[in-house]
């Protein structure tokens, strides 16, 4: 088993966990968690728990067909999320407290400090912050997606220091256990490369939506902003009594050192990018080794329809190098692409800023991210 500490965890428990017949609550895997979770509070450390589960809750109370519709979806949902918070309050003498959240809670700037401010004040007052989609709303356009990249968004959101996936695998392993009985467990990783990515399989399960892949993501996004993420069975409830023990009996991915602001966590990991803006090799190199902003005479071509206020991924040779703010809609850096930014207001009549993208809107892929311009 591979050691560890930690201060401020998310504990993320998937849909096999909380409902493994994919037909309602049930406490047959939660119990060991909810006595890990209450053992690392009297403990002094903080948790924040990320629950699958509300629409498979709340699956046997909607009638559907062979397919259920969205609207179907969202009904389970909104029936099955007060059934989901109900099964996990029972296991606690404390205050449990729902936040639901869709993308765009993680895409806006201020919903999204807004976010960070509640789970603050909610572990300071000794509640169990219970972070779930807002499946009675969200569609594909707002959706998350899954409930290991929301993990992965809550720990940033809640300058976690650790992120704990719970699964019904014991970790990541060479080969797919569930088809190679030799695969080996792989206890400790690095760092998430595509040899890494290369041994995720598909989904796990049919109950929940994220399998090894998205895991996969999920560790990427914490360990490249400094927090570290294990991957482990939730199944097993010695695996609880060993995290208490400070072992990890799975896979534990170690956290990169990061100098990034949470301003730069944000734009990084929860911002959406409406457009891409294309630029030359002068540019890139100031973007790269000088921390520059981003100015309309390195801009040679723009895609997409977005307005300013947007984000967008700015690319070199193809490459995606940075994401950031724009100042200016897509047809504006059209018109002023090329142009020396002295020339921005007599092209188009008014001036935004000299820059088309600020320094202090930009971040650069993790690749060419120095700490002297985090």
């Amino acid at each position: 088993m591979t050691s560890f500490t930690w201060q401020r965890a998310v504990i993320k428990v998937g849909s096999a966990l909380v409902s493994p017949d994919g037909k309602g609550c049930s406490a047959e895997f939660l119990l060991s968690i909810a006595k890990f979770i209450t053992s690392s509070r009297q403990q002094g450390k903080e948790v924040v728990l990320v629950s699958s589960g509300s629409v498979a809750a709340g699956r046997r109370y909607v009638k559907t067909g062979m397919k259920a519709s969205i609207a179907e979806k969202q009904a389970m949902a909104a029936i099955g999320q007060t059934q989901m918070m109900a099964n996990w309050a029972r296991f606690f003498d404390f205050p449990c407290a729902q936040i639901l959240l869709t993308s765009d809670d993680l895409h806006d700037r201020k919903r999204y400090v807004n976010v960070k401010n509640t789970l603050r004040e909610l572990l300071a007052n000794g509640a169990l912050p219970i972070v779930n989609e807002n499946d009675t709303v969200a569609v594909d356009e707002i959706k998350v997606g899954d409930n290991d990249n929301l993990g992965a968004h809550t720990a940033l959101v809640a300058q976690a220091d650790t992120l704990i996936i719970c699964t019904d695998v014991d970790g990541l392993f060479d080969a797919d256990p569930r088809k190679n009985p030799a695969a080996k467990l792989i206890s400790h990783v690095g760092e998430v490369t595509p040899s890494i990515k290369a041994l995720a399989g598909g989904a796990g399960s049919a109950v929940g939506t994220g399998g090894m892949v998205t895991k996969l993501q999920a560790a990427e996004k914490c360990t490249h902003s400094g927090i570290q993420t294990l991957l482990v069975n939730g199944q097993k409830a010695d695996v609880f009594d060993a995290l208490l023990k400070g072992q990890c009996a799975g896979t534990l991915f170690q956290a990169k050192q990061s100098t990034q602001s949470a301003r730069h966590h944000w734009l990084s990991h929860s911002l959406q990018a409406k457009g891409h803006v294309n630029i030359d090799g002068g540019a890139f190199q100031a973007l790269k080794n000088a921390g520059a902003s981003l100015l309309s005479v390195g801009i040679v071509d723009v895609s997409g329809h977005f307005f300013g206020g947007d984000a967008v991924n700015i690319l070199f040779e193809g490459e995606v190098v940075a994401k950031g703010i724009s100042l200016y809609s897509s047809a504006e850096l059209q018109g002023i692409q090329g142009k020396n930014s002295s020339d921005i207001e007599a092209i188009l009549g008014f001036c935004h800023g000299e820059a088309a993208i600020h320094r202090d809107d930009l971040v650069l892929v993790n690749k060419y991210r120095k700490n002297t311009h985090d």
